[in-house]
């Protein structure tokens, strides 16, 4: 007897059970095991969690939704190291809740952005980001140099992370709050990109 599919097509639900299996094992198979694979689950050489006012920085950037036009995810295609600088490497992000790989490159990939522009480059460009690249249509952040930090609102961050296994000791989260004393959402943000990559730069 000849087997054919036309039974399972013509039957929308077992269709629709049977693809949710298929998906689901196949997921699983290639997923998981990256789970117990060291090169993605341990941190590369020298990372170290992100200071109080990085990560705060980093929560802004996420706020902001810059992740919709800038990727932090260098492929290992020449095309893309030449500009970019080093491919991206998974040990990077292990402290990342959550990464910002990403595909979308409205602006240009930010992974190794950290260095590469002096402070003051960062806030006249996140002010007005036409004063240094006249051709660019991302918008202003003028808001960003004139609020403050909260200082007190790092523990509870702090304390999520160190849940999720991040290595924060009690003591770092306790003196957290007094790095952000003063410290504008701009300060943060600049801070977060100056970090981007460097290690990896560092270590070439």
């Amino acid at each position: 007897m000849k087997f054919s599919h036309e039974w399972i097509e013509k039957n929308p639900w077992l269709l629709i059970a049977l693809v949710t299996l298929v998906v689901s094992v196949g997921g699983a198979v290639e997923i998981v095991p990256l789970f117990f694979q060291k090169s993605t689950t341990e941190p590369v050489a020298g990372l170290k969690p992100y200071s109080p006012l990085r990560l705060a920085g980093r929560d802004i950037y996420t706020r902001e939704g810059c992740y919709n036009c800038h990727s932090q995810m260098i492929r290992p295609f020449r095309a893309e190291t030449e500009r970019y600088g080093h491919y991206s490497v998974a040990g990077e992000f292990v402290y990342d809740r959550p990464f910002q790989w990403g595909s979308k490159r409205t602006g240009p990939d930010l992974a190794r952005v950290g260095g590469r522009y002096s402070d003051e480059w960062h806030r006249i460009h996140l002010d007005n980001p036409r004063h240094v690249v006249p051709e660019s249509n991302m918008p202003n952040y003028p808001w960003l140099a004139k609020t403050k930090l909260v200082p007190e609102e790092i523990i509870p961050k702090m304390n999520a992370l160190r849940r999720l296994g991040v290595p924060y000791t009690e003591d770092e989260v306790k003196a957290a709050p007094d790095e952000l004393v003063g410290k504008t959402e701009q300060d943060a943000l600049i801070a977060y990109l100056q970090g981007l990559g460097t290690l990896i730069k560092a270590r070439r």
